[in-house]
């Protein structure tokens, strides 16, 4: 009787430990479980981030865009990949011979990438593949491509600029546009970088 007791603690005491080894696993893959949710919502949250920051810098400081024409040619060649900076102009105005995106002042939505050529109030003009400023010619044109069409004289608006491609002869631009000046609000920022296919600094 005695031996049957024993037999029966050793059964129950076999039992427990078999119950407390199962709750040991059980408990064991639910911390799993749980580490895996934890490192889901860890690499979510990183590339929620690392998307929201994408989409700060091309909405406020970079923009990425590809150069469809040849019309800076040779400075940007077509498919050059570019990259702007959208902040150039925060703290300071933009210069003769920025190269610059903005939106294409006959229909407001098109994005162009010309040189800056004419400054406010400046009266701009082209004669025999030469350009004046003011009735003075431009020693600096930033192009190999001599145009030799006439335009102008036009003068400049403030807080407008005159644009210009650098392949002159194959440029539409300020020169043949209807509203032939593009307002300040409308410049998206300077390019500063063509990295692909040909890396190189842009001025």
């Amino acid at each position: 009787m005695k031996k049957k007791k024993e037999g029966q603690e050793e059964e129950a005491l076999s039992k427990s430990e078999d119950s407390e080894l199962e709750l040991e696993r059980e408990e064991t893959e639910e911390q799993k479980r749980k580490r895996r949710v934890r490192e889901l919502f860890s690499n979510a949250g990183i590339f929620l981030l690392v998307f929201c920051f994408g989409l700060f810098l091309n909405r406020y400081m970079i923009a990425n865009a590809q150069v469809p024409t040849g019309s800076m040619e040779t400075t940007v060649m077509a498919g050059d990949r570019i990259l702007v900076n959208r902040l150039s102009y925060v703290f300071g105005e933009p210069k003769r011979g920025d190269i610059v995106t903005f939106l294409y002042p006959d229909d407001g939505e098109t994005l162009y990438l010309k040189r800056i050529m004419g400054m406010p109030g400046e009266t701009i003009a082209g004669s025999d593949g030469v350009i004046y400023i003011d009735g003075k010619p431009l020693e600096k044109d930033f192009t190999q491509k001599v145009s030799y069409d006439e335009f102008g004289p036009y003068t400049v608006p403030e807080d407008s600029y005159f644009m210009m491609g650098d392949n002159r002869n194959d440029s539409w631009d300020s020169r043949y546009w209807e509203h032939k000046f593009v307002k300040r609000e409308d410049i998206i920022g300077k390019a500063a970088v063509s990295y692909f296919p040909h890396p190189r600094i842009l001025k």
